[in-house]
């Protein structure tokens, strides 16, 4: 549709070098022709235009002191990107890879992402290139105190909610609130992600993960199967693939795989996942460790990986799910995932997959939850978390589960419906993509030109 290439080139010329943001607004405006030819009020009320444009976008100075004494000073953002469903919600990335780009592909992604879920939240995305690793408490302390001194004058409780993201736990989040009730002398609901001992929601923690087993579960459901005895390969070894790994193990599927920034652990008859856990979570130890309790399973090291692709999708495997960043799933490694056989792909991590891997798993009919859909778990417990605060109570874990569940299911029906209505049930990165664009849309409509 010329309108859409006009639209996304526009896109790349006014935010020039911007990579991965161009590639998030063009999977989803690829998707958007059938809806646009269907209804023409979408084009002649800009809605295209004013999605793909931020309502707010703040960049800021961190300075800071390390343990030395010395002055350190890193950048901080935040892409207000859409309030027209509520006020603006999404996590905060501390990562030195964290960019301009990279903040506003994820806020762009949360906009739809937060529309999937029926709930009532904008989309935003936030963070710094500092990286926590290797600082000590007292240093990540001063970092997240300055940040807040910057940040707290552009939040609030009905106006943007952050939350956590990599490198952003709840130590992190403690800090950040800490500041901010310091700063505004208000104790309210500002934050998401919190300890619960500070108004934390019961399972935000596992949220993600969970959420992605129970999208997972949904789809095989939709096929007639289930997660028993599937083969699953998984990447990553923070709290969305562990969490997502113990709920599988839940529904009684074979972990093979999971992995860290130094390499990948693989185990023919499937991984421990407790003893993960434990190494990760209460040791913070490599999972390198885990050999010297398992020594059948193998480590491989980065430096033995493929060229231009990820070991773990080199595996053979049932089910493949990228839990741990952006494009980690390359066109070599999706081919290899299809000539191993693989049928099903869930994403974890926030566009995992680049658009040529995409497109090899599309001519090959490989069902793929998109991230946008299947990891939208956490964020829906944040808004549980913003209920609970909002109305000072506190949900036992059981009703968060169980609320978290009908979500998850909520959301594949109505991401599956649109897609069968535009195209085929099975296409449910066009479903997402065409869903969540028309709950903004008509929200913005009702709204007026604002």
């Amino acid at each position: 549709m010329q309108y859409l290439e006009n639209m996304l080139q526009t896109v790349k010329d006014s935010n020039p070098h911007e990579q991965e943001f161009h590639q998030a607004v063009e999977e989803v405006l690829t998707s958007l022709t059938p809806i646009l030819k269907e209804n023409d009020v979408y084009q002649h009320n800009a809605i295209v235009e004013r999605l793909v444009e931020p309502e707010r976008q703040i960049m800021f100075r961190v300075p800071w002191l390390d343990d030395k004494g010395n002055v350190q000073v890193n950048r901080g953002f935040r892409i207000e990107f859409s309030s027209s469903l509520g006020p603006y919600k999404g996590g905060l990335r501390f990562h030195p890879s964290v960019n301009l780009s990279v903040v506003k592909f994820l806020g762009f992604e949360q906009v739809l992402k937060n529309a999937l879920t029926g709930l009532p939240l904008g989309g935003a995305k936030g963070g710094a290139d500092f990286d926590p690793k290797g600082k000590s408490d007292h240093e990540i302390m001063r970092f997240c105190h300055s940040f807040m001194t910057e940040l707290y004058r552009h939040i609030g409780a009905q106006t943007d909610v952050p939350a956590g993201d990599i490198g952003v736990g709840e130590r992190e989040i403690g800090y950040l609130f800490g500041q901010y009730k310091r700063i505004t002398n208000q104790y309210n609901g500002v934050l998401t992600g919190k300890p619960t001992l500070l108004g934390g929601s019961s399972l935000r923690v596992e949220a993600t993960g969970y959420g992605i087993a129970y999208f997972l579960s949904a789809m095989l459901d939709a096929k007639n199967d289930s997660l028993k005895g599937k083969r699953c390969l998984v990447s990553g070894a923070g709290n969305v693939a562990l969490y997502l790994m113990e709920k599988l193990s839940q529904f009684d599927a074979i972990i093979l795989t999971c992995s860290d920034s130094k390499g990948t652990l693989y185990c023919e008859d499937g991984l421990d996942v407790e003893l993960i856990k434990h190494l990760k979570k209460e040791q913070g130890a490599a999972l390198r460790d885990y050999l010297n309790e398992h020594p059948q399973a193998e480590y491989i090291p980065v430096s033995q990986y493929p060229k231009d692709g990820h070991q773990v999708w080199h595996f053979n495997g049932d089910i493949a799910l990228p839990c741990a960043t952006q494009n980690e799933i390359t066109k070599k490694d999706a081919q290899a995932l299809v000539d191993n056989g693989c049928k099903i792909v869930c994403e974890g991590a926030n566009m995992p997959t680049t658009a040529e891997a995409h497109a090899i798993f599309q001519k090959h009919d490989v069902y793929l939850g998109p991230s946008k859909a299947a990891n939208a778990g956490g964020v829906a417990t944040s808004q549980f978390e913003m209920a609970q605060n909002a109305s000072l109570q506190t949900w036992r874990p059981q009703q968060v589960d169980e609320k978290l569940q009908q979500v998850m299911k909520n959301i594949f029906d109505r991401v599956s419906a649109t897609a069968k209505r535009y195209s085929s049930e099975d296409d449910l990165s066009l479903g997402a993509n065409i869903a969540g664009f028309e709950r903004v849309a008509q929200a913005m409509l009702k709204q007026g030109v604002v």
